[in-house]
């Protein structure tokens, strides 16, 4: 499987050449969005407060310890589930020129054709890893909308942040959804076995 370090902000080319099922490791800035802030950009139409222009959005509500005036450190900085912001991903690659979202269990179809549209790619975090990206962290270098805590918009300095697999790429491939119809095939495959139709 071809592995790729890459450097945020990401261009259409870093993403164009990545794959379904390849490995990938990211250095940089990298945002962390979640329902909160997500609402309030696209549903009240307030204007993020920072550049997403070839951003990676990672989707987390992250454990923090306060250490001054808007200033915090890492405890614990997991992922948690993409598909209940999945209809935000049009407006984001859309509008604000975002290359790559980092989650856990998937988007929908239809944002895997966006992400082919616009030029994007969906990047698989393995659940219960939020140990180990904490250690990934550089530093915590802004949080936005401190108002919306946990749901903040969080701006972290990752070295390394992964290996991360790419879920959905720009070439029209989605390992979720090939991973769902092998399991479906598998289980009418079974049941014809057990003479259950």
């Amino acid at each position: 499987m071809p592995e790729y370090r890459l450097h945020t902000p990401l261009s259409e080319v870093d993403v164009r050449q990545l794959h379904v099922g390849d490995a990938v490791w990211l250095d940089g800035v990298i945002f962390g969005v979640r329902d909160g802030n997500m609402i309030r950009v696209f549903d009240q139409h307030v204007a993020p407060p920072c550049d997403w222009r070839g951003a990676a959005l990672l989707h987390t509500a992250p454990n923090v310890r306060k250490i001054g005036p808007g200033k915090y450190e890492p405890v614990s900085v997991g992922t948690t589930t993409s598909m209940r912001m999945d209809r935000f991903t049009e407006g984001l690659l859309r509008d604000h020129g975002v290359r790559a979202i980092l989650g856990k269990g998937g988007l929908s179809p239809q944002s895997a054709e966006l992400m082919q549209r616009y030029g994007a790619v969906y990047l698989s975090v393995t659940g219960g890893a939020a140990a180990m990206q904490t250690l990934q962290i550089e530093e915590l270098e802004e949080v936005y909308w401190e108002d919306l805590m946990p749901e903040c918009i969080w701006q972290f300095r990752f070295k390394g942040l992964g290996p991360m697999t790419v879920g959905i790429d720009t070439h029209g491939g989605n390992l979720q959804h090939e991973v769902q119809e092998r399991a479906r095939e598998k289980t009418a495959e079974l049941l014809r076995k057990m003479g259950i139709t």
